[in-house]
């Protein structure tokens, strides 16, 4: 890091757990966000603005005027503009030093893997169960940590997926295929703050798994209940009859973050 980056990331490099070692993994990190709707506008805007390196971003979609009631990357002067290059300039706005990609299409099959492979850590901020459960096998196979949100109407929930930890289940674990629902925002609604405190809590739980600080999500549930602010928390064990992960080997970690986190945890 230069001696304009030590100053902008003082806050909290000056924290014993981070220091310089941890933000420099930060620095040195690259991040896959899909979506840039209501979750991935904040995590991606905190992530930036806290320091990662390099941020991969995808969405296929324009920005549209009900977007702007919760998606805080994108302004009125957007409206039409692809989401991915209206959340570039922001970004950039925030740290001119990020390397930001824009990846104006919706991943799938191939691409999705070529995402997935150049990433150290994926943050899944999209809305639909055909897109989460191919982020997750995507993840799977390459070995990569998953951080994996949702909200409609006014409840929350995330849960981090980590296939290089034996005991990690993964999103099929939690949501086996064939019974899921039209959970829309579209069809719904939701409460504007609600996207925002929880797609901070997906930069949060990216920062603390790529610097290998603190206590991740795995393994856990969090559910929010913003009507009553009221958390719930729930143990996720491994499903050992998943189709997704029972039977795969557990891949040998190759990436930043977990090069440094399985240091940092003495395994």
């Amino acid at each position: 890091m230069n001696e304009q980056q030590l100053l902008r990331f003082s806050r909290q490099i000056m924290l014993p757990e981070m220091d310089i070692a941890g933000q420099q993994r930060l620095v040195d990190a690259s991040v896959l966000i899909v979506g840039m709707g209501g979750l991935g506008c904040p995590a991606a805007m905190y992530l930036a603005a806290a320091g990662s390196g390099r941020l991969l971003i995808a969405d296929d979609d324009v920005v549209e005027l009900s977007n702007l009631q919760r998606q805080i990357a994108h302004a009125e002067r957007s409206l039409g503009v692809a989401k991915v290059e209206s959340a570039r300039g922001r970004l950039h706005g925030l740290n001119p030093d990020v390397e930001i990609v824009a990846l104006r299409e919706r991943l799938q099959g191939v691409r999705l893997d070529e995402a997935v492979s150049q990433a150290d850590l994926v943050l899944d901020a999209c809305d639909n169960f055909d897109s989460r459960f191919a982020i997750n096998e995507s993840c799977l196979a390459h070995g990569k940590p998953l951080i994996s949100a949702a909200a409609i109407r006014m409840q929350g929930q995330i849960a981090a997926f980590d296939p290089c930890d034996a005991a990690s289940p993964c999103y099929q674990c939690l949501y086996p295929r064939g019974g899921e629902l039209d959970e829309s925002c579209a069809n719904n609604g939701v409460m504007a703050p609600l996207v925002g405190i929880i797609g901070a809590m997906q930069a949060m739980e990216a920062i603390k798994m790529i610097a290998g600080i603190g206590e991740s999500l795995v393994g856990r549930l969090l559910l929010l209940d913003a009507a009553t602010m009221r958390w719930r928390e729930l143990k996720l064990p491994k499903d050992a009859s998943c189709p997704a992960c029972a039977d795969r080997a557990v891949p040998i970690p190759e990436t930043i973050a977990h090069r440094d986190q399985r240091h940092h945890a003495s395994c």
